[in-house]
């Protein structure tokens, strides 16, 4: 069961493995791996104790799924959500669902509106299949908006839609005529 520092780890993993490498002093591939033994060094600098079985433990019990092992579990790498632009995992290319969902806070609700979903700071636009987890996505950020997103219409009209190992629909940007706020 996850613990505070569990949450704290798994954060700054998080924080490594999709943005910002140098803060545990490793290097990520061009896959987004790093080596699994630098990340634990890095992490025990500013987590004292931890461990091999404390990554495991984060990695399973992650309720996200946000990392992945390797083969052999000697390179570990976030799923989804990177900023770093020579970071390009394989993401299976996919027929979306006809409606995927977007959480957002309501002060991004007017730009969204005007401009559409961007990646801002990440490679893709994340998108929920369910109204549920886009909810919880939009908590993180405020009071929560949905919005609802013409993925079929998207398809064909030639867009792309890519999904994570972790079930996230990624995309590289969500055009004003593609989306709904969700008035439920």
């Amino acid at each position: 069961m996850f613990n505070t520092d569990d949450i704290k780890a798994g954060r700054f993993i998080s924080l490594v493995l999709r943005h910002s490498p140098e803060a545990a002093g490793v290097t990520l591939d061009e896959k987004g791996y790093a080596d699994t033994d630098s990340l634990i060094r890095g992490v025990a600098r500013k987590f004292k104790g931890f461990s091999a079985d404390d990554l495991d433990r984060i990695v399973a019990e992650n309720n996200k799924q946000r990392y992945s092992y390797n083969e052999d579990k000697s390179k570990i790498r976030a799923n989804q959500g990177h900023s770093l632009s020579y970071v390009n995992i394989d993401l299976e290319l996919k027929s979306p669902p006809a409606i995927l969902f977007h959480g957002t806070a309501e002060s991004s609700v007017e730009s969204i509106m005007n401009e559409g979903l961007k990646p801002m700071s990440r490679q893709y636009v994340h998108l929920s299949p369910d109204r549920e987890t886009a909810i919880a996505v939009g908590k993180r950020h405020g009071k929560p908006v949905i919005f609802k997103i013409d993925c079929e219409q998207m398809e064909k009209d030639g867009y792309e839609f890519f999904i994570s190992k972790n079930g996230v629909w990624l995309t590289k940007s969500v055009p004003v005529k593609y989306i709904e706020k969700d008035g439920t």
